[in-house]
This record gives C-alpha cells, structure tokens and sequence, in this order.
C-alpha cells in the first residue's frame, strides 16, 4: 500500500512497524523505499529521516535486498551531504554492521548445521562402528566431487557474503569523488580489503582494485564538479596512499602478483604527484613487498635492486633517527640484526642473478628490444634508480657501501667463490656446504635455484679457460650439489643447451665420445668468446670471468688494431713530418679553440642567463595562478560558508515553529485518539468516523458513542429472536422425516456387508491358484535350458583357453625374435666399438709415428744448418789468417822502402849541405819512421820545404811532367826498387808520435780478429726491428759483413744502390796491391750491391729503407 502524498516522516515509520508488527516486512520494506526515493522527502528534516534510514537498510539487509538500498542511500546522501555529513556516515557504518553481523551469523549457523550433521551420520544408521567408512559414502564420494561442508557454506553463507561484497561495492559507489565522504569513502575500502583477506576471496579483490582505480582515474577527470576531490591536497594524497598500501599488503597477502605489482605502479603515480615525501617506514613498506613481487616472478635483477634500495632505506631510517632528524613513528624499527640480516639478502640476491639471460627471445628483433627497454624502463622507474641496473652495478654498490663486513659468513664466502676466486675443479665442492647452509634458512631457500644456475655458469667458463675438451663424466662429478639440491645429467645439458642458444657458452657435447668441447674458433662469435659480456647476459660490459689468456677470437680480432698501433708508431720513427704535421694540427686546433672559448663562454652565459629568466617567470607565472586559484577558492569556500549559516538559521527558525505546532497538534490528536479507541472498544458496531480526525470534538464523540449503544441493542434483540424460531422448525421437521427410513436402512447394510465378504474370499482364492499355475510351469521352462546353458559355459572356457594358448606362443615367438635382434645389435655395436678403438690406436700410433719422422728429420736439417756453418766460420777463419800473412808481409816490405828511402835522403842531405851550416835545429838524422811520406801521384807539385832545401843545395826542382814518371811497380813486389815519389800509405800504417807503425796494425787485426764493426745501429729494438752482428750472418760474405758496418743508405726494395756516405777519390795503381785485404779502409764511389736476402725471421727492419740526401 503506498503511503498518501502527503505523509511525512513518522506517520510511514509507524507505519512500517505496524507491517513488520503483523509479518508483511517485504510492504514495510515497499512502503519506505517510495519514500525515501519521493522528491518531497529532500524537504523533510534530517533528524526525522534519520530513523526512517536506519529501518530502511535493516529491512534491506533482512531481505538482502542490495539495489533497493543503493536506491534509496543514494537519494539520501544527496539529500543530507550538503546539510549533516554525519548522519550519513551513521546510516552507511549501520548498513556495513548490519550485513557483516548477518556473515557472521550465517557462518555460527553453517557450523552449527555442520557439527549436527557429522554428530547425526556418526552416530545413527551405522551397523558396524568399527568401519571408517560404508559402501554407500564411498559411492556417493565417488559420484559427488564436493564435501558436506562446501555443500553447507554454499547454501548458507555464501549467499551473505555475495550481499556483504555488494554492500562494499555501493558505498564506495555512492562516496566516490566527495570531498566530504572522502574519510568514510577510504574506511570503507580498508574494510573490503579486511573482508577480502579474511574470506581469501581473490575475484573479488581482483574487481575491488579495478573499482578503485576507475574512481580515481574519474576523480582526476572530474576534477571540476561539486566537492570533488582535490588530488594537489597533501591529506588527501596521504590518504589514497595508505589505502593503496593497504591494498598492496592484502595482494600480497592473497599471492595476486600481479595486482600486487598494479598497485605498485599506483602507489608510484601517486607518489609522484605528492609534494610531501612518503615516510620512510612506507617506504621500507613498498621496497619489501616490490622484492616479494620480483621474486615471484623471477625478475632476479630487478629483485637484488629492490633488496639494494630496502637497504639502503634502512641505513638511512637508522642514521636519521640517530641524529635526530627524524621521529621514530615515521622510521622502520631497526636492529643491528636486522642490518645483518638485509646485508645478506643484498648480497645474495644479487649473487642469484643468472648470468645466462633467461628470456625467451635472443633479443634479434627490434620490437623485442624495444619491449625488454620499456620494461626495464618502467621498473627502473618503480624502484626510484636514475640508470638500469645491472649485476656490475649492484656488486660495486654493494662492496662501496661495505655489505661484505655485514654479512653473513656464508653469503661472504659465497661472493668470493663465485666472484673473485678461480678454481673450476673446486668450486661445487667449496659452495656445497654453503648451498646446504642457504638452503636451511626458509627464508633463503629461494635462491638455492638461481645460484645453481650460476654456479654451474662460472664452472663451465673457468673451465672454459683452462680445457679444449672435457669427459662429461668429469664435469658431472664436478658439478655435485648437497643431497637436497642435486642436479642430474639432463639438467646440465639442458643448461648447456640453452647457454649455447642465448651465445653465452660455446660448448659442443659429443654423446658418442661422451665429452664437452670447448669452441676455439677464431671466427666464433665474440659473445660465445667473452663468457657474460653478451648482451643478454646480467653482467653487462664490466665483471666477467677471471681471464687467464686470450682466446683465438680476441687474438684475430684484434689484429688489426695491434698492425694499426704498430704502423703508426713505425711512421713516427720513419717520417718525421708525421709528428709536425699532427703537432701543427693540434695546435691549429688549440688555437680555434682559444679563440673560440671566450665568445662561446659568453653565449653560454647568455644562455643560462636566458634559462634562469624563463625559469624565474614561468614560477612566478605559477606561484600567481596558484594564489589566484587559492584566493579564488578561499572566497568560495567563504561564500559557501555564510550560506550555509543563513540557511541553518532560517532552517532552524522554521523547524522551531514547526516544532511548536507539531507538538500542539501531536497533543490534541493524542486526546482524540484516545477518545475514539474508548469508544471502539466498548460497541460492537461500525462507526462512520471521518478521515480528518481533527475536525471530532468531544460532543461530538459522545453522541456518536450512544447512537452506537443503542444501535448494538436493538440488532442484539433481533438477532436472537430470529435464530430461536429457525432452530425450532428445522430441528422438527428432521425427525418425523427419519422415523419413516429406519427398518430400510438396517436391511439394507445386512445384504451389502454378507456380498461384499463373499466377493473378497473368492477373488483372493482365484489369484492364489493362478499365481501358482505360473510359478510350476516356468520352472518347467527354465529346467530345459539348464543342460544348453553348461554346454554354452564349458564352449566358452575352452575357446577361451585356446585363444590364450595361441597368443602365448605368438608373444613368445615375438620375445625370441627380439632377444635375437637385440643380442644382433649388441654384437655390432660391440664390433663397431672395437674397430674404432682399433681405428683410434692406429691413427695415435701414425700420428706418433709421423712426430718421430719429423724430429728426425728436423734433427737432420738442424744438423746440417750446424755444419754448413762451422765451415763456413772456418772458411772466414782461413781468409782472414791469408789477408793478415799477406798484410804482415807488405807491413814489412813498406817499412824496408821507408828506411832505405830515409838513408838515401839522409845521404843525399849530408853530401849536398855538409859545407854550410843549419840555420834551425832539427837534427841532420834520417826521417824518423812518424814523418809523412810523400804520395806519388801524377801531377802532384814539391812541397815549399822541397823547394827550399833545392834551392840550398843548388839544385833544379823538376818540373810536373818530369814528376810523374809512369807507374812503377807495388812496392810490395819489388822493394829494392830505387828511390823515387814517396807512396801512399794508408793511415793505419802512418807511425804517429813515437809510436811504432805496428801499433795500428795490431789494433786493426784486433778489429779484424773480432769480427767487430762500427759500433751502433739505425733501428730501435721497440720499433720491432733486429740488430744483427755481421759475423752471425750465415748467408753473407765477409766484405759485405765488412760494408754493412758502415750502414746503408738504400733499401734494395727500392732500387736504389749502395753509396759511400762521402766519395774519395780513385787510389793510384801503386796503391792497389797495398790496399789488397784491407776492404774496410776503401769503399769504392759506385759499388755493386749485395745480393737482396730476406731476413730469416720474416720481419720488417726500418733501418734498411733509409734514403741519402743525393737520392
């Protein structure tokens, strides 16, 4: 029945409670929804709504009636938000209370039908107690998946808690982008994510995260509504902060990962909005769960960052509330054990990082790449890094900030074998009782996978380092991990696999051989070669494995650079206008430079100075929009303010005469009430009493009471005196009619008792003889079938048994055909394995044989290289012992001519001035041996002194073509020849200041007896050039030993020839025969060169391309 237009407040309350007062709560229910939801209601007083609301959602919850409440709290709280915020807050918390109590209810009732139910089948119906179970439960546990306890909660309490979520979801609805419900609004979604972890109802958090974040995308859309929220307000931040870390703990809670890692990024965007930072206890907070959520999903790099940054969170909380500077509610609690304990997670995460990538994809596509970056870029992003981290990165933060002291032994121990050690025959063996100490800790346990994966990284590539090939064998008993933790054969190799599919190990596995071989191909890829250096590698570009050599492929690809640094060094030393030419560049350079630097100082002044001023004017431009909008807002809120005080004013003013005259009118119509419930309750008749009782008076209503007396009176009177006169003739009438049927009827019910006996015993004797018929003659039916049934069974049996017979044999026959086939097998693999040993013997032993031929006959060589040269040596030996005895013997013949040529000019002097007397003091004694000879040359001219003594002596000089007589015969060759021209005597025979003309002989043939020449050499030894002695020279003659003393001026590469660095002139033929031997003395202008010799080792010598300055 829907309540007049005109009802108010308290007349439809009472009314519902007279509708619940008389069972019909759906009309109650019914009847306060119209008005709730009525346009006129919005202009009824709060406070007398207020109750209506609270009935209304008590009726609600009872009859779970979910959109009938939205309706009508909707409509309510646009009604009362702009009046009294708390009366709404009091009608929501009582709707929230009244369906958590009916949960709570629903779930004490579930038990109790549970226990009743276990207490009845435990205890009734069971014939044997001592069975744990009957035919009949183990059938119908067979048939039916679901237990009586999921059975009971469906059809008790699930359908609560369904009300319970939607109860959740229409206050967050109806609070949603409301400054002033804001407060109510994040309780209520505390207490959904209560309700959500405490009934583990993992859908339902799923859609509550997304409602949340539907309500703050359109908050931040909406913005310019009526109290919407204002997201710049640092409260309001702080608020959606604490509900999503709320949110977060109860993902985490629940393992939904990946709403975990969604509200994550909430929090996040959030927390770049805020102007105030976030405490650090909720940052150790999000830190711990984001190391949760990378562990999970086996994100080990960014997992170790997470740890690193808790860390880090740590030490700072702990140093700020140390000095002060912070309070101990906004800081985590922190122990020295704990620092210890977050020292160790450091540092073993970071050591689990896999050093061969996971991921699925080589990273060879772009899109892949440009996937992996974003990624890596959001997460970056998350943990608050400036860079990527990688494991480098990590190790060196970790060893700046001195987590190798806090650690723990173990974790200590551990960093050192897997990072700085190398021993790849031990290293399983020494991390084995770690591993087992990692994997004792609960907490730890996690890790023991990653780490086997990088123990096992490390072990191939140190391995790597020292093997070409390796028995499998040998590297599964290398690879022996703690009884819990072992690792079989197929799991190495399917590691090995997969490093070699990312290129981080260059392995091939011979299963025929049974061995690993390590790559050395020098054209292998350079990421296979640098073990952790790829780019899908955790490593990166800075630790790797500790290297011992390089590998083949370093060695070709570096070539180029090592003949790149050679050449350029070469150029330095062979051109110097290499060195000018990049001398004058870079100064040209440094120059431009300078002159450069100051206008481009000052252009970057101006810039800065341009920068700072836009700087400065677009924050003043901000700071004056934003006191504007503040001023602005100030206003309005002001404005709002005085409005809503003169509203209440003229509210109140209106309620308190209202007031006055409802309570006048609640008085009279009180009295009237009373009046008229009197007057009902002493008649029995109807009344006509109006609508509008307030028209009654009291006259009016006695009057109306006796009209009603006396009315019931005269009705009572004929009532009774009209009954009396019916009973009397009905009740005549009855008899006189029964006394005629009497005997009839007695007659009657004799026959029909007597037929009815007679009937029934004959039907039931009939049936009997009929049964019987039946049952005699299909016994005689079925007992001829008895003999064809047991021929039927034993046919049966016994071709049964011959089925089985036949395929015994067939099975057996197929068993011998195998067993022949695999002993076949087995003997041709054993033959096979046989010659391949046999195969492999001969090839070792012609391989050993062939080493044997080799070193003979490199022995041979060696040894005829060894003869050659000691006679050639001996042959050099025996030319220079002729070339002495032939020096020895013109040394002698040239002296005998000197002195025979002193006597005859001693002579000639004492018979040509003996009459006349000296005019200076030299003695008139022969010329001592010192004294310069004279070169007979043709040409040559007296000297002044020869002149001088002439003209003393009174004798003519002759003239220059007297002079030069024709050539006389060597000296050497006859030396009694008489006096003439002095010959020339090369310097080394010249007698010099006393000493005698053997000296520079002796010290000559002490050169020539050496084998030494000219000290000094055109070639530095780091230009990669050689010096080579002239006497070690196997393959050159002893003149051009002789001649490459003085160096050369020419390559022979170049066609050039081989010069004198200074000419001298023709020797006269007197002097050939004298010079004979002495070929370090004479070098002739032109000279044919020596023959063109590679040099024996192959290498370039820069001194041999020198040019002269003729050339």
């Amino acid at each position: 029945m829907a309540p007049p237009p005109h009802s108010k407040p308290e007349n439809t309350l009472k009314r519902a409670q007279e509708l619940i007062g008389v069972q019909q709560s759906q009309a109650a229910l019914q009847l306060l929804h119209e008005h709730v939801i009525s346009k006129r209601t919005r202009n009824s007083p709060i406070a007398s709504l207020e109750p209506v609301m609270i009935l209304f959602v008590e009726l609600c919850v009872d009859l779970r009636k979910g959109k009938l409440a939205k309706d009508g709290l909707y409509q309510y709280k646009n009604t009362a938000q702009n009046t009294n915020v708390g009366t709404i807050e009091l009608v929501f918390k009582k709707f929230i209370e009244l369906a958590e109590q009916k949960v709570t209810e629903a779930q004490a009732k579930a038990d109790e039908v549970q226990s009743s139910l276990e207490t009845t089948s435990s205890t009734q119906n069971v014939d044997d107690l001592e069975a744990s179970e009957t035919p009949e439960s183990i059938l119908l546990s067979t048939v039916s998946g679901e237990q009586s306890r999921d059975r009971t909660d469906r059809a008790i309490v699930t359908p609560w808690l369904k009300f319970l979520w939607e109860t959740y979801r229409t206050v967050l609805d109806i609070f949603k982008n409301n400054a002033r419900l804001e407060i109510m609004y994040q309780s209520t979604a505390h207490q959904a994510f209560q309700f959500c972890s405490k009934y583990a109802r993992k859908t339902e958090f799923r859609r509550l995260c997304e409602l949340l974040r539907n309500h703050l995308q359109n908050a931040a859309k909406f913005s310019s509504q009526m109290h919407a929220i204002n997201l710049s307000d640092p409260d309001t931040l702080q608020r959606h902060l604490d509900t999503r870390f709320q949110q977060l703990n109860v993902a985490v809670e629940l393992e939904l990962w990946q709403e975990a890692f969604r509200s994550v990024e909430d929090i996040h965007t959030l927390l770049s909005l805020s102007k105030r930072p976030a405490k650090n206890i909720m940052m150790a907070n999000y830190f711990e769960k984001l190391t949760r959520i990378f562990l999970v999903s086996e994100n080990y790099l960014f997992h170790a960052a997470a740890w690193s940054r808790y860390y880090n969170l740590l030490r700072q909380s702990a140093a700020a509330v140390a000095s002060g500077q912070s309070p101990k509610k906004d800081n985590p609690a922190v122990t020295e054990a704990d620092m210890t304990k977050a020292a160790s997670f450091v540092l073993l995460s970071a050591l689990s990082i896999p050093v061969i990538s996971t991921s699925r994809s080589r990273g060879a596509l772009v899109d892949v790449d440009e996937a992996r970056k974003n990624k890596n870029s959001r997460l970056t992003n998350l943990l608050g890094m400036s860079q990527a981290p990688t494991r480098a990165i990590l190790f060196k933060d970790a060893l700046s900030k001195g987590l190798l002291k806090r650690a723990r032994p173990e974790i200590r121990d551990l960093y050192n074998i897997l990072e700085v050690d190398f021993h790849p025959l031990s290293i399983c063996e020494k991390i084995s009782p770690i591993l087992a100490a990692v994997g004792a800790d609960e907490d730890m346990k996690k890790y023991v996978g990653p780490l086997q994966q990088v123990i096992l990284t490390r072990l191939f590539q140190q391995l790597s380092q020292v093997y070409d090939s390796v028995e499998i064998q040998f590297v599964l008993g290398l690879a022996k991990f703690p009884a819990p933790f072992e690792v079989s054969s197929g799991t190495i190799e399917k590691f090995i696999m997969n490093g070699c599919k990312k290129g981080d190990l260059s392995i091939r596995v011979d299963h025929a051989t049974g061995s690993l071989t390590f790559d050395s191909d020098v054209f292998s890829s350079a990421k296979a070669m640098h073990p952790g250096s790829g780019a899908g590698s955790a490593e990166g570009e800075g630790r790797s494995v500790q290297r011992l050599q390089s590998t083949p492929a370093e060695i070709v690809r570096s070539q180029l650079t090592r003949l790149a640094k050679s050449l350029f060094v070469t150029c330095q030393y062979v051109d110097p206008g290499f060195n000018t030419e990049r001398i004058k560049a870079k100064e040209a350079a440094l120059l431009r430079t300078k002159e450069g630097a100051e206008q481009e100082h000052q252009e970057t002044l101006a810039r800065r100075e341009i920068i700072s001023q836009k700087k400065e004017a677009a924050q003043k431009a901000l700071q004056m929009k934003e006191s504007e909008e503040q001023t602005k807002r100030l206003l309005r809120i002001q404005q709002a303010k005085d409005e809503e005080i003169r509203r209440l004013e003229v509210e109140q003013k209106v309620r308190a005469a209202q007031r006055l005259k409802a309570e006048q009118d609640r008085v009279q119509r009180e009295e009237i009430e009373k009046q008229l419930k009197e007057l009902k309750q002493g008649t029995k008749v109807d009344i006509d009493i109006p609508e509008d009782i307030t028209e009654l008076d009291s006259t009016r209503i006695r009057a109306l009471k006796l009209a009603a007396l006396e009315k019931e009176k005269e009705q009572l009177a004929e009532q009774l005196r009209i009954a009396g006169k019916r009973i009397d003739h009905l009740e005549r009438a009855y008899r006189k009619e029964e006394a005629k049927h009497l005997k009839e009827d007695y007659e009657r019910q004799q026959r029909e008792d007597e037929e009815a006996y007679q009937k029934a015993a004959a039907e039931e004797l009939k049936e009997a003889e009929i049964k019987h018929k039946e049952d005699v003659a299909l016994k005689h039916r079925l007992s001829r079938l008895v003999p064809s049934y047991h021929g039927f069974v034993t046919d049966v049996k016994q071709q049964r048994k011959t089925e089985f017979e036949k395929r015994s044999k067939i099975a057996q026959k197929e068993l011998e055909s195998k067993k022949t086939a695999r002993v076949k097998e087995i003997k041709e693999k054993r033959a096979k394995e046989k010659r391949e040993q046999q195969e492999a013997a001969r090839r070792q032993q012609e391989e050993e044989e062939r080493e044997r031929i080799a070193a003979e006959e490199k022995a041979k060589a060696d040894e005829a290289i060894r003869a050659k040269l000691a006679a050639e040596k001996e042959e050099r030996e025996e030319k220079r012992r002729i070339l002495d005895e032939k020096a020895k013997i013109q040394l002698q013949r040239e002296e005998e001519a000197t002195a025979r040529r002193a006597a005859e000019k001693a002579k000639k002097t004492a018979g040509g001035f003996s009459d006349r007397p000296v005019s200076h003091d030299r003695p008139e004694t022969a010329a001592p041996a010192s004294s310069r000879p004279v070169i007979a040359l043709a040409g040559n001219k007296p000297t002044w002194r020869e002149r001088e003594a002439a003209k003393l002596a009174g004798q003519s000089l002759p003239s220059a073509s007297e002079a030069s007589p024709a050539p006389a015969a060597p000296a050497a060759r006859d030396p009694e020849a008489a006096p003439g021209p002095k010959k020339f005597v090369p310097p080394a025979l010249r007698a010099r200041d006393g000493e005698s003309p053997a000296a520079p002989a002796s010290r000559w043939r002490e050169r020539e007896g050496s084998g030494r020449g000219v000290e000094g050499r055109n070639e530095s030894p780091a230009t990669g050039g050689r010096y080579e002695s002239p006497a070690t020279t196997g393959g050159r003659s002893s003149r051009f030993a002789e001649l490459s003393d003085k160096g050369r001026t020419q390559s022979p590469a170049t066609g050039g020839g081989w010069g004198s660095s200074r000419p001298r002139a023709p020797p006269q033929d007197g002097a050939r025969d004298s010079a004979r031997g002495r070929e370090s003395e004479r070098v002739p202008e032109t000279s044919a060169p020596p023959p063109a010799q590679a040099p024996s080792d192959g290498k370039y010598r820069p001194g041999a391309f020198k040019r002269t300055g003729g050339q």
